[in-house]
């Protein structure tokens, strides 16, 4: 896919997407959309990318939706065509069309098997907020600005930041700061827990490349990749009864691969390792462990 909203370069393994539509302050479309979904399918096939960085060009990281449709920005059924009916009447809310796009790409990020950073440079609102919290973690520059803006659109919260925002802050936080719909600065989002570190604006990707390398030095890509699914979907398990059903596939699993014979020997004669296996061909056979359905 040739991309038209985004920027895609790998260097010393990080990738870097960049959102490019500066003269909008990258306002999120459908193009954006389908092109970030890409953007993450790429990277997951490519064993030469060992981490993620996602930032904006020029002045802001992403404004939100698109608004140039006016009032039939969000209406799905004047913009689309209308969606399918039950008998009734009723909406038929397994329309594909119904979907919100926000919601694909944060559901794809979060099925990435890359770490993934958020390097915040500018206003980051409404999808431009939500989309960064499918990602790991979100450095934010001073110029940064956060705003969850939906309850002063009419609208709701979307791409899944329901599920994402109150595990990341805690259900109080979340709620401020949706109820309200304000724009607040970085120091607040560090204060929020939103983001972990703000930085000067000239040391924003600096810091976050500097982040991306620890993630890739000295360590096994494959085990990167089942730390991140493991931790990310334990947030949801009622038990830890489940945690332990996957830590021990995992342990059982990794524990007979090359890897790990190479990673203890390694240790044990005081060298680097070498870690040989690949996410695209050597994760194990359990992986997936959940059902793919619930994505189509």
């Amino acid at each position: 896919m040739a991309y038209e909203t985004i920027l895609y370069s790998v260097d010393e393994q990080i990738l870097t997407i960049t959102l490019n539509r500066p003269d909008k302050l990258n306002a999120y479309n459908a193009t954006m959309q389908a092109e970030l979904i890409d953007a993450f399918d790429k990277a997951d096939a490519d064993d030469n990318v060992r981490a993620i960085i996602v930032t904006g060009a020029g002045r802001g990281f992403c404004a939100g939706a698109d608004l140039s449709s006016g009032a039939n920005t969000f209406d799905r059924d004047a913009r689309r065509g209308p969606v399918k009916r039950l008998a009734d009447g009723d909406v038929d809310y397994s329309d594909p069309m119904v979907r919100d796009g926000g919601g694909q790409v944060t559901l794809r990020i979060f099925k990435c098997l890359k770490p993934v950073i958020a390097a915040v440079n500018g206003p980051a609102v409404g999808i431009g907020a939500t989309m960064q919290l499918a990602m790991d973690i979100r450095i934010a520059s001073e110029a940064a600005r956060f705003g969850f803006v939906f309850s002063q659109r009419g609208i709701v919260p979307e791409a899944a930041s329901s599920w994402f925002l109150p595990r990341l802050v805690g259900i109080s936080q979340a709620l401020e700061w949706c109820y309200s719909g304000r724009v607040f600065p970085a120091q607040e989002a560090l204060a929020g827990r939103l983001v972990s570190k703000v930085v000067a604006p000239d040391d924003l990707l600096p810091a976050a490349r500097a982040l991306a390398k620890t993630f890739i030095d000295k360590t096994a890509p494959v085990s990167v990749a089942l730390i991140r699914q493991m931790m990310w979907r334990m947030m949801g398990a009622d038990d830890p009864m489940e945690a332990h059903k996957i830590d021990s596939r995992g342990i059982y699993a990794r524990g007979r691969s090359e890897d790990v014979k190479e990673g203890v020997v390694a240790f044990l004669e005081k060298r680097p390792a070498e870690f040989k296996n690949k996410v695209s061909t050597d994760m194990p056979s359990y992986f997936p462990w959940w059902d793919e359905r619930d994505y189509k």
